[in-house]
């Protein structure tokens, strides 16, 4: 009975298995389906890279183009102690082998304060009520991320049901950050 019951937790979800921090290793989406995951998202919850980066109130709203996803990010931004703004970043995900697995393009304003041509993966999604998405800027010599941003996305303003949070830490475990992310307020700024 005991080695029944062992045998059914290990077999019930292989992705949520301890991470060894490689990236490489990291899974995402099966069968990734950009057409479903088209539509507007408000972040729930950020894991922050280094340097400038929305901070607050942020939504994206991503399209499909040609084949292509793109997206537009709005959130506020602090340039200066005393200087807070609504910014809009705009990128352009470029299709990898995988589904999942992008190039993303920052266009725009944000060209100057990303980076951009980053690897960008779609974690997880059940496309109706969350997504998590990871990208990792720059890897150390191991293969673990030296720079990496993650974002929480719910469909619903309000935030995350309580079984899609579970799901959620579950795989924050995954990526390596659990206890890193910070909730990103939704006050109706920047709408």
């Amino acid at each position: 009975m005991f080695g029944l019951l062992l045998l059914f937790l290990f077999s019930i979800s292989p992705c949520f298995a301890k991470s060894d921090c490689v990236v490489s290793n990291f899974q995402v989406k099966e069968n990734f389906n950009k057409t479903r995951y088209a539509g507007k998202w408000h972040a729930f919850a950020k894991k922050d890279p280094v340097g400038i980066f929305l901070e607050s109130n942020i939504h994206a709203e991503f399209k499909i183009e040609n084949e292509t996803m793109t997206a537009k990010a709005t959130g506020l931004v602090t340039l200066l102690p005393e200087w807070i703004v609504c910014a809009e970043m705009m990128g352009t995900f470029n299709n990898t082998e995988d589904p999942a697995k992008f190039k993303l393009k920052y266009w725009g304003a944000a060209e100057h304060l990303q980076k951009g041509n980053d690897d960008h993966w779609i974690i997880d999604t059940d496309y109706d009520n969350y997504a998590i998405t990871y990208t990792c800027r720059k890897l150390n010599d191991n293969g673990t991320c030296a720079d990496s941003y993650s974002f929480v996305f719910s469909r619903d303003p309000k935030g995350l049901t309580s079984e899609s949070q579970r799901v959620v830490r579950k795989w924050q475990d995954h990526l390596c950050l659990a206890y890193r992310y910070r909730r990103v307020a939704q006050t109706g700024a920047c709408p």
